[in-house]
């Protein structure tokens, strides 16, 4: 990748312990009229890791992360950001943070080139800094052929990808990525992880909050599940897979698979959940379950490990949340 695009971080920030925490949370409250959003939770982030924060829809991860950022004042707690108390000195800790937020907002006026530039502009960069930046930029967008294209005339995985660059114009030590693929196609989805896991070993710091389970176990060194405003768990993806399910999944599929899990399926598994015409069978040993679907020609099943997904749904629920 072009150097450009990185600049080491200097030696001495003025803060001792910077260089490792970059965000330190501790008691984080927020409440809106009666309902506590944000319940009292900690938070550690470590300079050049990517800590996943998934929940349901209103778990509280993008009140979390506007608490983090200064733009809404918690109730209780405490959060210091690269160094600085937030909400206190938000701004100076601001400088030194990369934003992608869940909706696209480039201007739609102007062109590729023409988003980077402006809004560069918002963090004090000359203009000379900001044209030696904006190629690497672009080209770690891959939208070098597009510099000049007005952003009505780009696809939604490439107004995504820079909207990433555009994130990136301050050379940031911490991005925060609000469901950064949400929307996008496999092949979009892939190329953003491939730039964030860049990122990431270049010694950047990511909190990302996302709903795809695949995307959290394929970037995260650690990630916690909110739920009501609270951590439930938190760990390695790994972690929370051997500590909190069943190792062993076989989903069953058909007429008749929520009988025959009545039936037989609670019998040969240690744990059976039906959603839908599907019904789940967790355990560790599925010798006899798969030997006893053999038996059930008008019944369809996958035989798979368990996943961070089998975890969130285990925690959180299956029920639909609006």
């Amino acid at each position: 990748m072009n150097a450009a695009l990185h600049n080491p971080p200097a030696s001495s920030h003025g803060n001792p312990g910077y260089a490792d925490i970059c965000l330190e949370v501790r008691g984080l409250r927020k409440s809106y009229g009666s309902q506590e959003v944000v319940a009292g939770i900690d938070l550690t982030l470590r300079r050049g890791e990517c800590f996943g924060l998934l929940g349901p829809n209103g778990a509280g991860k993008t009140t979390t992360l506007r608490l983090c950022l200064g733009l809404t004042d918690p109730d209780g707690g405490s959060i210091t950001m690269l160094g600085h108390p937030v909400p206190l000195a938000a701004r100076e800790a601001r400088v030194r943070i990369g934003v992608v937020p869940q909706t696209d907002n480039l201007d739609p006026d102007f062109t590729a080139r023409e988003n980077l530039l402006v809004y560069g502009r918002y963090f004090g960069l000359s203009v000379a800094r900001m044209r030696e930046r904006i190629p690497a930029l672009l080209e770690f967008a891959g939208l070098s052929n597009r510099a000049d294209d007005n952003i009505k005339s780009l696809s939604g995985g490439m107004k995504r990808r820079l909207t990433l660059a555009r994130a990136l114009i301050n050379d940031p030590d911490l991005i925060f990525l609000d469901e950064p693929t949400t929307g996008l196609d496999p092949q979009a989805r892939h190329l953003i992880w491939e730039r964030l896991r860049q990122l990431v070993g270049q010694g950047k710091t990511i909190l990302l909050t996302t709903h795809f389970m695949d995307e959290a176990e394929r970037l995260c060194h650690r990630l916690a599940i909110m739920d009501h405003g609270r951590m439930i768990v938190d760990g390695s993806p790994r972690e929370l897979v051997a500590t909190h399910i069943e190792p062993q999944v076989v989903e069953v599929y058909g007429d008749g698979a929520e009988a025959w899990a009545s039936e037989r399926g609670t019998q040969l598994s240690e744990r059976c959940e039906q959603t839908g015409e599907t019904v789940f069978c967790y355990a560790h040993d599925v010798e006899p379950l798969l030997q006893e679907l053999e038996q059930q020609p008008q019944l369809r099943y996958l035989h798979r490990p368990a996943n961070l997904e089998d975890v969130f749904l285990r925690l959180t629920g299956r029920d639909l949340r609006d």
